[in-house]
């Protein structure tokens, strides 16, 4: 019995030593394990609500819209850019905007909310439609060499087939005939069968 009763003491004794050594390390390694977890829950939950917030923001952008109230449109489109940038809903504004803004022949405004939108957004596919608009935009204005520079930037192959349409558009616009003859065909190669945009792009180039 005194056998088990010595070896208990320094089975406890051993503990005792080895907490004195690492004891504090084993502490602050909880702690940083439960700091790191409050921390990774704090961001979620405020991830969350400024996503639950933009919805609304967004909600009450396209009822403006729906109720062709442009200036409160483009205020809540502000809204959303300014105070929840990081969201998928704040480049869908800036993207709305841009439209809204086209349409009222405020094309300075339209192409600062673009390129908003090429700068900040994170979504690849809206990165593409957004350089797409742009590089329409820039045609309007006959600013064939900055267009082209953007269709010549790497994008998806769903986008293939408009970038190589819009490319065409401003060849011919330049007075390029052969090279936009070329684009169309690309274009008419990347576009799917059941497309209506094949039928437009069809008579380009039989034009």
């Amino acid at each position: 019995m005194a056998y088990f009763d010595l070896e208990e003491q320094e089975q406890i004794s051993a503990i005792k030593a080895w907490w004195r050594q690492y004891g504090r390390l084993v502490l602050g390694l909880a702690a940083a394990v439960v700091l790191s977890i409050a921390a990774v829950q704090g961001w979620r939950y405020y991830h969350d609500r400024q996503a639950a917030q933009a919805s609304e923001l967004y909600h009450a952008l396209e009822q403006a819209v729906e109720k062709s109230d442009t200036a409160a449109a483009q205020e809540s489109a502000a809204r959303l850019m300014e105070q929840y940038p990081s969201t998928a809903y704040a480049s869908m504004a800036a993207l709305l905007a841009a439209r809204l803004s086209f349409e009222a022949d405020d094309a300075k405004s339209a192409e600062a909310r673009l390129r908003w939108v090429l700068e900040r957004n994170r979504d690849p596919e809206m990165t593409d439609f957004a350089r797409l608009r742009l590089a329409g935009l820039l045609l309007d204005q006959k600013r064939y060499p900055e267009a082209l520079t953007l269709l010549e930037q790497k994008h998806g192959e769903a986008f293939a087939g408009r970038y190589a349409d819009l490319k065409g558009d401003i060849l011919f616009a330049q007075g390029n005939v052969a090279e936009a003859r070329a684009a169309y065909r690309e274009a008419l190669e990347r576009i799917e069968s059941n497309n209506p945009l094949r039928g437009l792009v069809e008579m380009k180039l039989d034009a």
